[in-house]
C-alpha cells in the first residue's frame, strides 16, 4: 500500500452466521474500486485491519484463499466496539479494509510436502484460507489431515465446507468437539491435543505441522507434536492474536527484537525458540 493507514473502501456483500450463539459471522467484502482489489494481492495466512468511521479498526486473519477472485472473506468473533457494530451492519454497508498485512505460511517450502493442519476454535479463519489454497493447487502438495475442534458442534465453523471435505476425499478429515449429547455425533470427541496425538502422522522429513489455535491449545499440541517427531522448524506457528497496529508502529506485539505484525505472524517454533518466552 502506498499509504499503509488508508484503507481501501468496501461493501458487505454477504454476512453468513457460522455458530449457533451468533458470535461469530463471515463477511463477504467486494471492493469498491477494481485496482484496489488488484492491490490487496495476499496469501493465505495473512491478515488484515478491519477499518470502521467512528468505530476503529480490528485485525482478523483473512479467511479467504487468494485462489477466490473477486472477494475477500473474514469471520469475526463479537468482542468488543468495533466487532460488536461490525456484527450490526448489513449488505450493501459500506467500510475499508487495510492491508494485507504480516507474512503468510511458508507455502515455497510447503510445496511437494505432507501438511498437517491443526486449528481450534475461531482461529480456523487463516487455515481455511490455507485449505482452499491448497485444494486449488492440490498437485503440489502431498497428504494433507486437518484436526479441527470447537467446543460443541454448534460453534464449529465452516459446517458446509467441511461435510464438502470431507465427502471429496482430497483431504483426510479429523473433526472434534470437547463435548456433545447429540446422539447424532459421528465424529470425534476430546480436545484437539489428544486427537493430534491419534490422528496425526509421524513425523518425517517431508511433513509439516501449521498450528493455529487458542493458545492453550498450541501449549498443550506441542507436547504431542514432539512425541511425534516434529522438528522445531518444521512446526509453523500463527501469532495473530497479538496483533495491535500491523505496521510495528504502536509497539504492542513485540517479542523480543521481533515486531509480531512485520515479521510474523506466522513463525516456525526452531524461530520462536530464539525469542524471550511470554
Amino acid at each position: 500500500m502506498e499509504n499503509p493507514y488508508q484503507p481501501y473502501r468496501v461493501r458487505i456483500d454477504a454476512i453468513t452466521t457460522e455458530t449457533e450463539d451468533n458470535n461469530l459471522k463471515t463477511f463477504k467484502f467486494v471492493f469498491l474500486d477494481p485496482a484496489d482489489e488488484k492491490a490487496f494481492s495476499y496469501k493465505a495466512g495473512q491478515f488484515a485491519e478491519l477499518s470502521i468511521n467512528g468505530k476503529g479498526e480490528i485485525p482478523i486473519g483473512i479467511a479467504s484463499s487468494p485462489t477466490e477472485k473477486g472477494f475477500v472473506k473474514f469471520t469475526v468473533n463479537k468482542t468488543g466496539v468495533v466487532t460488536t457494530h461490525l456484527h450490526n451492519m448489513r449488505e450493501g454497508d459500506t467500510m475499508g479494509i487495510r492491508g494485507p498485512l504480516g507474512n503468510s505460511y511458508p507455502w515455497e517450502t510447503l510445496e511437494g510436502k505432507n501438511v498437517v493442519i491443526i486449528g481450534g476454535g475461531f482461529a480456523f479463519t487463516t487455515l481455511r484460507s490455507s485449505i482452499v489454497y491448497m485444494l486449488e493447487n492440490r498437485d503440489k502438495f502431498g497428504e494433507i489431515n486437518v484436526i479441527y475442534g470447537a467446543r460443541s458442534p454448534g460453534l464449529l465453523l465452516y459446517q458446509d465446507e467441511l461435510k464438502k471435505w470431507e465427502a471429496d476425499g482430497d483431504i483426510k478429515m479429523h473433526i472434534t468437539v470437547d463435548a456433545t449429547n447429540d446422539p447424532d455425533w459421528k465424529y470425534n470427541v476430546g480436545f484437539v491435543p489428544a486427537i493430534a496425538e491419534e490422528k496425526a502422522p509421524p513425523a518425517d522429513e517431508n511433513t509439516y505441522a501449521i498450528v493455529c489455535g487458542p493458545p492453550i491449545m498450541i501449549r498443550f499440541t506441542q507436547p504431542v507434536l514432539d512425541k511425534l517427531g516434529y522438528r522445531h522448524d518444521h512446526i509453523i506457528n500463527s501469532l495473530e492474536k497479538r496483533m495491535k497496529c500491523g505496521i510495528g508502529i504502536c509497539g504492542r506485539c513485540n517479542i523480543g527484537e521481533k515486531y509480531v505484525c512485520k515479521d510474523g505472524p506466522v513463525f516456525s517454533l526452531e524461530e520462536l525458540n530464539q525469542l524471550p518466552f511470554e
